[in-house]
């Protein structure tokens, strides 16, 4: 670019010359100026008209020859676009090889501007909620209209995805997972999880089934054990200890059925069904009085701290009383004679809070994100000796699910456990 400056500015004192030469031969010094400024003015324009129609009508075409300045701002302009069009073309071919990705995949991919309207989406979309190329640029509740998608799309919390029946197809249950990405554009990925959907369908009423269904037997077995217990006199030693092993064994079978139905009932029935004010201190006295009955000889020290009289949750009772009482009663359970529970509730932050704390064994934290697991031991032997059932915690994660509430759990070996339930939603919320 230098080497065309120095050239052009060269041209033109060599015009500028020739000018002057010509002006004092003909004694017109400064026409003579003029003409030539003229004659280089309209060179100039000449040039910027055909650097102008080579744009507009460039395809593959060479620029116009010329020199100087003019020549390389052609060549430069040129070489330019060519980068550009040779990183168009390794866009493209990344953007074909996305869609192409993309159209195999089996799940759907659908592509949001920041509005919320659909801008892009894979033939799987497609086929799931029956988009057509005319609907580019509609609002996607407009295709899923359903108001667990419409609250979920709006409300903006996408941390877990989210399933319901399809909009389509009356026999499917897909679910919609939600990310956000660049100037607040949406991801959405849609997988059809029909057949999981039905493999938990069947769980579910297998668990309630079998667990009915075996409440009869296990009722007339004990029935018979108790007779048995009562007119025991005449048995001998071995005979009487076998007995008391089988009442033990059948109580604590009737409890795990009874847990498996109430998880059955939690995972089966609508939240929020007969949902209502509870009062959380008469209930936590309850829930005290009955661990202290649990305690017996164990002589627990178990203390109550409310904040508050009139702090209330809105929700179950029952499932609020099945909730809380698992958490004491397992602390009761697995705290050493003549230990500590303590029991507090409190509001901070339009949150209440429920905390159970222990001076038990206390477990390492690797067991933490297991606990809330079905039948999950944090040693083999340790159910056994307390008679539980491994579906408290389980009980107590899908109640607090149903009231918008989480559980934390802290705990060290040797130091003791703190279970605490936290709730988002506090009575000024309804």
């Amino acid at each position: 670019m230098l080497r065309g400056f120095s050239v052009e500015l060269r041209r033109l004192l060599i015009l500028l010359s020739i000018s002057a030469l010509l002006g004092l031969w003909l004694d017109q010094v400064v026409w003579a100026l003029l003409i030539g400024g003229g004659c280089y003015v309209a060179w100039m324009v000449w040039q910027i008209r055909r650097l102008n129609l080579w744009l507009l009508h460039m395809n593959d075409e060479p620029p116009p020859e010329s020199s100087g300045i003019w020549g390389d701002l052609f060549d430069n302009i040129y070489h330019l676009q060519r980068r550009q069009k040779q990183e168009k073309n390794s866009l493209q071919a990344v953007i074909n090889r996305v869609q192409e990705t993309s159209s195999a995949l089996r799940d759907g991919v659908i592509v949001l501007d920041w509005r919320g309207c659909l801008d892009w989406w894979n033939p799987s979309a497609q086929r799931l909620l029956g988009f057509h190329s005319s609907d580019q640029g509609k609002s996607v509740i407009n295709f899923i209209r359903h108001p667990r998608f419409v609250s979920y799309f709006e409300e903006g919390h996408y941390s877990e995805p989210l399933e319901i029946p399809s909009p389509r197809f009356t026999t499917k249950q897909l679910q919609f997972q939600i990310t956000r990405f660049g100037r607040n554009e949406r991801l959405i990925v849609v997988r059809d999880v029909t057949q999981l959907h039905k493999l938990e369908q069947m769980r579910q009423d297998f668990v309630a089934n079998v667990s009915h269904e075996l409440r009869t037997p296990l009722t007339v077995i004990s029935g018979y054990l108790e007779t048995l217990s009562d007119s025991g006199a005449d048995l001998s030693p071995p005979w009487r200890r076998a007995l008391h092993q089988m009442e033990q064994q059948s109580k604590r079978m009737s409890l795990l059925i009874n847990d498996l139905i109430t998880l059955s009932k939690l995972e089966t029935t609508e939240s929020g069904f007969n949902h209502k004010p509870v009062p959380l201190e008469p209930l936590l006295q309850t829930i005290k009085s009955e661990a202290q009955a649990l305690s017996g000889e164990k002589n627990h020290e178990i203390t109550l701290e409310c904040e508050s009289s009139e702090l209330e949750l809105f929700g179950s009772e029952k499932e609020l009383h099945s909730a809380f009482s698992n958490l004491v009663t397992n602390a009761v359970k697995y705290t050493p004679a003549g230990g500590e529970i303590a029991m507090r509730l409190w509001q901070a932050h339009n949150q209440i809070f429920f905390s159970v704390a222990d001076n038990g064994p206390g477990f390492d934290s690797k067991h933490i994100p297991h606990l809330t697991q079905r039948f999950y031991r944090v040693e083999q032997s340790r159910n056994s000796g307390t008679g539980g059932t491994g579906l408290g915690l389980a009980i107590v994660k899908h109640v607090l699910l149903r009231h918008d509430g989480e559980l934390q759990i802290n705990s060290e070996p040797g130091t003791g456990s703190t279970f605490t339930c936290i709730f988002s939603q506090t009575p000024s919320d309804k």
